[in-house]
């Protein structure tokens, strides 16, 4: 099934460490920004409906896959603006990117520097890419905007905007339309504020590929400061802009043709987002924590709801047999119920049960399962620097709970973020 592809990005947080995605260099994570911490004395509308589903694109329909609408407008106009509907959901990254053809004739501006524009790499495990020009926009959800951040324009293939150099491509396939990305966009409102952070900052070395300073045809790897790298735009709304927390109805073992969630703004800030009795779990400086599973540790694990199954180790290692057809997906004989423990830098634990159906029997034309599982030691063996073993919590361990994302630095009631709470 083409549709069962993984979604994890190399460009996680503004650590800017290269070990993966969801969506990174050598940083501890950057510092926040000098916004509120989310409080407010005039509640705004704070909450969206999320849809997990099949997504946009009729050709290469996605598996799990979960989205939102977003408005993108010109800095401080009412009228040009365009509601994209179906861009990507993802806890794993950081910042808007939407595609070129998504936004109509929105006249959104380049961000230039010194008569050359900046432009944005994000790639991906499964040695895919989004390219393009930054830009400012107003970014706006439910009664929340954004003003004037940068987003990734994500360059249309018959555009006149340079093509990606090879240190972004690495000869992958671009995510460039609706078909290659199964989305209008992404959307990454994970725990940090930049895409890059410090690791993209004057001063540095190399950024590892991720902005780029285009003149003319040429394009050539470049720093960039804070302020003009792309950013989550929660931790850009004047209130509720501490985290956000997604909340699935649990799916029954033959799943369904979507889902319909809510994404809430704020952790804290408003009556309708309390913390409440669940339990925080830090991460180290990478984004990850550890998950214990069949009494060994795995310390590069993460939550990523981007990634459209639970990713972990290998069939060597769990003893689960893979899939013929769904190259990287388990298929065991019968659905196996399995459990691991989810540790935090806090040393805050949390037992997570979860299943594992056989992926090559999915029932369609269902596209929303809360048992799709695959392997992780494919990405880890690609020569991208990732660790070959790892628990990626996808989008089913959302189903059935709410997941709380606290943003670096900000304060809440669960104290100050980066944090998961579940």
């Amino acid at each position: 099934m083409k549709s069962l592809t993984r979604f994890l990005a190399l460009a996680i947080a503004s650590s800017g460490l290269f070990f993966s995605f969801a969506c990174g260099g050598g940083s501890s994570t950057s510092s926040s920004s000098s916004s509120s911490n989310g409080n407010s004395n005039v509640p705004v509308a704070n909450t969206v409906q999320i849809t997990a589903g099949s997504g946009p694109s009729t050709a290469n329909p996605y598996t799990n896959g979960v989205f939102v609408s977003v408005t993108v407008c010109v800095p401080g106009s009412t009228s040009q603006c365009a509601t994209v509907p179906d861009v990507l959901l993802d806890t794993g990254s950081s910042g808007l990117r939407v595609l070129s053809s998504a936004l109509g004739n929105v006249p959104l501006a380049n961000l230039t520097s010194g008569g050359a524009t900046l432009a944005n790499c994000t790639q991906y495990v499964d040695l895919t890419y989004n390219w393009g020009p930054v830009a400012l926009a107003d970014v706006k959800m439910a009664g929340e905007t954004a003003n004037s951040i940068p987003i990734e324009i994500i360059a249309d293939p018959a555009s006149s905007f340079p093509a990606a150099p090879f240190s972004c491509s690495n000869g992958g396939v671009a995510n460039n339309t609706v078909d290659t990305l199964s989305a209008n966009g992404i959307l990454g409102i994970g725990s940090y504020i930049y895409d890059c952070g410090s690791a993209c900052a004057p001063g540095t070395t190399s950024n590892g590929g991720v902005y780029y300073s285009c003149a003319g045809a040429s394009c050539q790897v470049t720093t960039t400061a804070l302020a003009n790298q792309v950013q989550n735009p929660v931790a850009m709304f004047s209130s509720d802009n501490n985290g956000i927390s997604i909340t699935f109805p649990a799916l029954a073992d033959a799943g369904a043709p979507s889902a319909t969630g809510t994404l809430t703004f704020g952790i804290g800030t408003q009556t309708d987002n309390p913390l409440g009795s669940v339990v925080v779990q830090t991460p180290d400086n990478y984004g990850n924590f550890t998950t214990v599973f069949n009494g060994v540790s795995y310390s590069s694990s993460f939550i990523d709801s981007g990634s459209n199954a639970l990713y972990f180790l290998s069939s060597r290692v769990t003893g689960i047999p893979g899939c013929q057809l769904s190259q990287g997906f388990y298929c065991p004989a019968a659905t196996e119920r399995l459990s691991a423990t989810n540790v935090g830098t806090n040393n805050q634990s949390i037992n997570v049960s979860f299943k594992v159906a056989n992926a090559d029997n999915l029932p369609h034309p269902n596209s929303v399962f809360d048992d799709l599982a695959g392997t992780t030691s494919n990405a880890g063996s690609a020569g991208n620097g990732l660790p070959s073993l790892y628990f990626d919590w996808g989008l089913p361990f959302f189903f059935g709970r709410t997941v709380f994302v606290a943003i670096e630095g900000r304060s809440t009631t669960g104290g100050s973020g980066p944090y998961w709470a579940y």
